[in-house]
């Protein structure tokens, strides 16, 4: 005020006033003309000055008309911001959807546009930021033996035509190479699986043939050889076959027996793809704290799913899990995975695909680091495609294609 205070006399001394004049002070002069008025003397005179100089800053309140450039105080109270920006650089891989089982019931569809009927459109993908996505090709249990090789060859080429006609916004990948190409083009990276034990036919050849078709992770868990008893000798061949083939082993759903023998005899990254913590949550497919101990001692990988029923009904039950889970195997040990499109109850306001920023903000808000978050969206799962990539160079240097079969070695 005082500045304003001593340009204002210093300018009245010169014997001009840069300001609009004001009807009710101005003078007639004996030409005819109106005289500027007399500079303001008063203190009250300079703020009403001032104020008016204020208001011809924005005469018509266009930068704010409002009044209020931030009426809650925060530019981002949600934190929602933050979260799209850091996902734009971190995209989710994202460790399950059931849509190919969910297509085979519609008679058209259209995912690039959007599709009312499922949570895993390609727009709700895109705004959810998701670089890629381990698509489900589990079956019903009543299929067994034929009936489920068959189902899921139908489920392969259901997937596979339905990338094809998305040619914008999707694309086939096996591995995590591919996986990145697809995002720095700007598609959303496909990877087929998990299937369920069944769809092997109890065969390492119909094995073999569906990795050629692209099939990248298989559930141990429906087979005679991977039940409550464990992996028995012809299991544990598959877990080899597997591993030189570099499909993933997923135990998600398997028996403790089962997960421990796995996460012995697998040399690549055994998965969980929708585990969460039985300690905080029981449920048949969560994991308790000793197993997840075990997979984090192997390198595993643990992708806590985005469903009611396993995690809780909101935002924060699904980040307690994650905190959890973390605390237990380590941040490189913990994934994500939306579990959509499967029939799955989910939490309030992680409705669907698109949800998952407001997941990212909430871990922001309880002090996830940059580096832990750029591990649980992208990094561990380009980890695990990489390293079981690698496992699978080196086992095809050491050993052919195994001919074993189911009776000969648990007969």
């Amino acid at each position: 005020m005082a500045d304003l205070q001593d340009e204002l006399e210093a300018t009245a001394e010169a014997g001009a006033l840069d300001a609009p004049p004001r009807a009710e002070t101005a003078e007639v002069t004996r030409d005819g003309t109106k005289a500027p008025p007399a500079a303001p003397e008063r203190l009250e005179d300079l703020e009403n000055l001032e104020g008016q100089e204020e208001d011809l800053e924005d005469p018509d309140g266009l930068e704010d008309p409002d009044g209020l450039e931030d009426p809650d105080g925060l530019e981002d109270p949600d934190g929602l911001g933050e979260a799209h920006e850091f996902l734009a650089a971190h995209p989710v891989a994202d460790g399950y959807s059931g849509l190919p089982w969910v297509l085979r019931h519609f008679p058209s569809y259209d995912l690039e546009l959007g599709e009312g009927g499922v949570d895993t459109d390609v727009p709700r993908m895109r705004k959810g930021h998701i670089g890629a996505l381990f698509w489900s090709l589990h079956l019903s249990d009543r299929l067994t033996g034929e009936r489920a090789v068959g189902a899921t060859l139908e489920q392969l080429d259901l997937v596979r035509t339905v990338v094809h006609a998305h040619p914008e916004g999707l694309r086939l990948v096996h591995s995590a190479g591919e996986t990145t190409d697809a995002r720095n083009c700007g598609r959303i990276g496909i990877l087929l699986g998990p299937a369920g034990a069944p769809s092997l036919g109890d065969s390492l050849g119909i094995l073999r043939a569906l990795h050629a078709l692209g099939l990248k992770a298989v559930t141990l868990a429906g087979a005679s050889w991977a039940g409550e008893a464990g992996l028995s000798r012809f299991g544990e061949e598959v877990v080899r076959e597997m591993n030189r083939l570099g499909v993933l082993a997923d135990v998600s759903g398997a028996s403790e027996s089962t997960v421990r023998r796995a996460l012995a005899v697998s040399r690549a990254p055994v998965l969980c793809t929708r585990s969460a913590a039985a300690a905080l949550r029981p449920h048949p497919v969560n994991l308790p704290d000793d197993l997840l101990a075990v997979l984090g001692e192997a390198h595993g990988l643990c992708m806590v799913p985005l469903t009611a029923e396993q995690t809780g009904p909101s935002i924060r039950d699904v980040a307690d899990h994650l905190d959890h889970v973390r605390a237990i195997v380590g941040p490189e040990c913990v994934g994500l995975s939306g579990t959509y499109d499967s029939g799955a109850a989910h939490p309030q306001n992680l409705a669907d695909a698109s949800c998952y920023p407001r997941l990212v903000a909430e871990l922001m808000h309880r002090g996830w680091s940059q580096d832990d978050l750029a591990l649980l969206t992208w990094g561990n799962v380009q980890r695990v495609l990489r390293t079981a990539d690698f496992t699978a160079r080196a086992a095809q240097d050491r050993r052919e294609a195994s001919t074993a079969k189911i009776g000969d070695l648990d007969g």
